[in-house]
């Protein structure tokens, strides 16, 4: 695999998982401030949209890997990796943290 593509599969990662990150917590907010679950409900499905766009990206890179393609682990990648994981930890726990608002109201 060229680093070209490399580097456009780490920017997929990194663009994806922090639109997914960034909706998470607005359906956080959208439930502490306004106690709106219809709404927060379709954040985290649209959060959850962006995630798999990102997680396809890194099966991807694993395929390449899987098929003994020569993949350059840089920075940009491990950073990519790192904006990923966040993003789907921050889904989980916002997604439970929505349950606990509903069950204080």
């Amino acid at each position: 695999m060229d680093n070209t593509k490399e580097q456009e599969i780490s920017m997929t990662i990194i663009a994806n998982a922090g639109e997914a990150r960034g909706l998470a917590f607005e359906a956080l907010r959208t439930v502490r401030d306004r106690h709106d679950y219809p709404r927060a409900a379709e954040l985290l499905k649209e959060a959850d949209s962006y995630s798999l766009i990102a997680h396809q990206a890194q099966t991807d890179l694993l395929t390449a890997t899987a098929n003994n393609e020569d993949i350059n682990v840089d920075v940009l990648l491990v950073h990519s990796q790192d904006h990923l994981m966040t993003a789907m930890l921050a889904i989980d726990l916002i997604r439970e943290l929505v349950e606990c608002y509903k069950d204080i109201k």
